[in-house]
C-alpha cells in the first residue's frame, strides 16, 4: 500500500529486482503521485537489463562509466535500432550523452556503466532523440554562495517531449540551490505550472580535498507547504537518496562542507502546456536581486 506521507526515501529503499531505484509513476510509493519514475542501476559487460513498451517516454544516460548500447524497438516497427552513448567519470565531471525515446518502446540495455533513466507517463509520441554530451546546454545559475552548474538537456526549449521536463545540477561544496525557494503547484497560464519533481542525489567528497576514509559527503534538503495540502521533508540526503515533491515550496538544497553535491530532476504534470513556470517564495526574492553585485563561483563549470 502506498504511503501518503513519505516523500524521502534513503538509498536501497526502492530497490526492484536490478534496479537500484525503480520508482514507477504507474504503481507509486506513495499516494496521489502520477506524473513521473525513474530508474538507476549498474550494469556490468555481459548483462543486460530490459525495459518492457509501455506508456512512458524516457530520457536514458549513463552517470559514472564507460559507455551504453542502448537498443530500441518502436511501436512501428519490427526491428531494434541502436544508440552508444559515451560515458563520464562521475556526475561531477560535466555532461554525457543522452537518449531520449517515446512511449511503447521497448528497451534493452548493455555495457558498463551505472545510469539513469528519466520516466513520465506520455500521450503523444515524439521522435527519438540522440543529445551528444557537446550539444547539452551548460548554465551557471546565480552568484556567490548561491552559485550552482544546471545541465538543461530535458527543457522544453532543447528536449521535444510529450511531458517531462528534466536536468541535472551540480552545486560545490558549501552552496546552495533552489534559492529562493520555489513552488510550482498550481496551474496559472504563463506564470506557474503544476509539476511534480523527483531530486535523485548523489554526492562525493570535494575535488582537491583531503578527507579521512570515514567522510561521508552529504547535503541538506528543505520543503515545505505552501497551502493546505501538508508538505514537509528537511532531511541530510546522501549518494543515491530520493526526494519527491508533489507540492509546496522547495528548495534550498545545500551542499555540505567539504561535499560536493549532484541531483537529478524529473518533472511532469497535468497542464495542457509542458512548461516550466515558477512561483518564488516571497521572502526570499530579494535574493536573486543580490546576485547583481556578485561574481559566480570560479569553481564552476565543472568538466570543463
Amino acid at each position: 500500500m502506498a504511503d501518503s506521507n513519505k516523500w524521502y526515501y534513503r538509498s536501497g529503499e526502492l530497490a526492484s529486482g536490478q534496479w537500484e531505484i525503480h520508482l514507477d509513476a504507474n504503481n507509486p510509493p506513495v499516494s496521489d503521485w502520477a506524473h513521473t519514475g525513474i530508474r538507476v542501476a549498474t550494469i556490468t559487460s555481459g548483462t543486460q537489463l530490459t525495459i518492457g513498451a509501455d506508456n512512458n517516454e524516457r530520457i536514458i544516460f549513463v552517470l559514472a562509466g564507460e559507455s551504453l548500447e542502448v537498443e530500441y524497438k518502436l511501436s512501428d516497427s519490427s526491428e531494434f535500432l541502436s544508440q552508444a552513448l559515451c560515458g563520464r567519470t562521475s556526475v561531477f565531471d560535466g555532461p554525457t550523452d543522452l537518449l531520449y525515446l517515446p512511449l511503447n518502446t521497448e528497451v534493452k540495455i548493455t555495457g558498463s556503466a551505472r545510469f539513469a533513466v528519466g520516466e513520465c507517463p506520455a500521450q503523444n509520441a515524439k521522435p527519438v532523440q540522440f543529445i551528444p554530451k557537446e550539444s547539452v546546454p551548460v548554465n551557471i545559475r546565480g552568484a556567490g554562495r548561491e552559485s550552482r552548474q544546471i545541465h538543461n538537456f530535458g527543457m522544453p526549449e532543447v528536449l521535444d517531449a510529450d511531458r517531462m521536463i528534466t536536468v541535472e545540477a551540480i552545486v560545490p561544496a558549501g552552496n546552495w540551490s533552489g534559492s529562493p525557494s520555489h513552488k510550482h503547484d498550481v496551474y496559472v497560464p504563463g506564470k506557474e505550472s503544476r509539476l511534480e519533481e523527483i531530486y535523485y542525489f548523489e554526492s562525493a567528497i570535494t575535488r582537491g580535498a583531503i578527507a579521512p576514509s570515514s567522510a561521508i559527503p552529504f547535503g541538506i534538503f528543505n520543503g515545505r507547504s505552501s497551502d493546505e495540502r501538508f508538505y514537509g521533508v528537511t532531511e541530510e540526503i546522501h549518494h543515491g537518496d530520493l526526494v519527491l515533491v508533489p507540492y509546496g515550496w522547495h528548495g534550498p538544497v545545500a551542499a555540505g562542507p567539504g561535499s560536493d553535491l549532484y541531483f537529478f530532476n524529473v518533472m511532469a504534470g497535468p497542464d495542457p502546456e509542458r512548461q516550466w513556470n515558477v512561483t518564488d517564495e516571497p521572502s526570499q526574492v530579494w535574493i536573486r536581486e543580490s546576485w547583481a553585485s556578485q561574481e559566480p563561483d570560479p569553481r564552476l563549470p565543472y568538466g570543463k
